[in-house]
């Protein structure tokens, strides 16, 4: 490595964040890049340097021992170890294993806690599920039961759970000695460290099966098919989330189940239009209706309810049915139901038809020239 200071090379403060120093990089790389540079040996130099540092910074544990000890490496010549031997005379570095620097601090800082606070839990919790379940537009409105078949995760019943075939034992893991980790004694540049893993064999279980069972391998658990109930509640909508406890994956040991998530799908209806818990729709007058008001049967989703046409009704009026929308979720609560006035004019009509048009327009004291498209006779 270069011995020029990184941050320097980036152009950037050591209290620069990671995007800080992301987009200082990249406007080096751009400037210096050997494509846009062709032939040009400072500037892939440059370049080098640049990527080089940028490694360094955006890497935590690289960027932490770096900022500790001017070098990524233990010993070589950076500000931290005053580019000699730290140890003194007699230090050699073949004969150390510095593996990952972070495991090494890792061990001393966790020198304190248990040695079974690596093993693996025993107690798991399953895991929790989801899916989507379609449902018609009047059932998110009053609400409706329906059944789903899934597939979860479940305890063996052949082995009720122990992964071992039924007659046989569970016995200490060999390898661990029942411990769930396998320790190690690792020379480091900080002398000899005791460092541990999780056994591979028992996965820092402890133990295993003298015989797998023959239905889940030893597994525990299994996938199965099931038929679930889901009520689905009056005034839910399109999104919504239905949560089912326990109807997710086995738990292991003591273990709660998971949770089923069924995220709900509205389909759209053709006649209304849903804004909250309000129901809209739209009603096409004649002319004439609009005129002389009339009294008309409107569906709503409840069924037909009449509705008054006060005489000189305009376009775009809007009449509101009281509580004939959609129930609130989890209230006594009801929306509306909101008619929007459409006025129709008839693009034929019959000679009868024009001449009483005729006769209203002489009546009204308008002076028009009425065209003849759209005449019937």
């Amino acid at each position: 490595m270069s011995n020029k200071d990184l941050y320097e090379v980036l152009g950037v403060s050591k209290s620069a964040s990671t995007d800080e120093i992301k987009k200082a990089y990249r406007l080096k790389a751009n400037k210096f890049h050997p494509d846009k540079n062709p032939n040009n040996p400072e500037a892939e130099a440059k370049f080098k340097e640049a990527s080089n540092a940028y490694e360094t910074l955006s890497d935590p544990q690289k960027k932490q021992m770096y900022d500790q000890f001017g070098s990524t490496q233990p010993g070589a010549g950076g500000g931290g170890f005053g580019g000699g031997n730290p140890f003194g005379g007699g230090f050699n570095a073949q004969d150390f294993d510095f593996g990952n620097i972070g495991d090494i601090f890792e061990t001393f800082f966790n020198q304190g806690q248990s040695s079974s606070s690596s093993r693996k839990q025993k107690n798991v919790r399953g895991e929790d599920l989801e899916m989507s379940m379609k449902i018609k537009f009047e059932d998110a409105c009053f609400g409706v039961q329906k059944t789903i078949k899934m597939r979860r995760v479940v305890r063996c019943e052949h082995c009720t759970g122990s992964g071992a075939e039924p007659g046989t034992k569970v016995v200490r893991c060999s390898r661990c000695s029942g411990e769930g980790q396998i320790k190690e004694l690792k020379r480091t540049m900080f002398g000899q460290v005791m460092t541990s893993r999780v056994c591979d064999l028992c996965q820092g279980e402890g133990s295993i099966p003298e015989k797998k069972c023959t239905v889940c391998n030893g597994n525990r658990r299994l996938a199965k098919e099931e038929t679930v109930k889901v009520a689905v509640p009056q005034g839910v909508d399109d999104g919504a989330v239905i949560r089912l406890r326990g109807k997710g994956n086995e738990g292991l040991e003591q273990g709660h189940e998971g949770d089923l998530y069924i995220h709900l799908q509205v389909e759209p209806s053709p006649k209304f239009q849903r804004k909250g818990n309000d129901i809209y729709s739209k009603l096409e007058l004649n002319i004439l209706q609009a005129v002389l008001g009339d009294e008309i049967q409107i569906e709503t989703i409840h069924g037909k309810e009449s509705l008054i046409i006060p005489p000189g009704t305009q376009g775009d009026k809007e009449f509101r049915l009281k509580n004939k929308g959609v129930p609130k979720l989890n209230s006594d609560l009801i929306g509306d139901h909101i008619v929007i006035v459409e006025l129709y004019v008839p693009k034929k009509i019959s000679k009868a038809e024009r001449d009483l048009y005729l006769q209203l327009t002489k009546e009204a004291g308008l002076d028009i020239k009425p065209g003849k498209s759209g005449l019937l006779w």
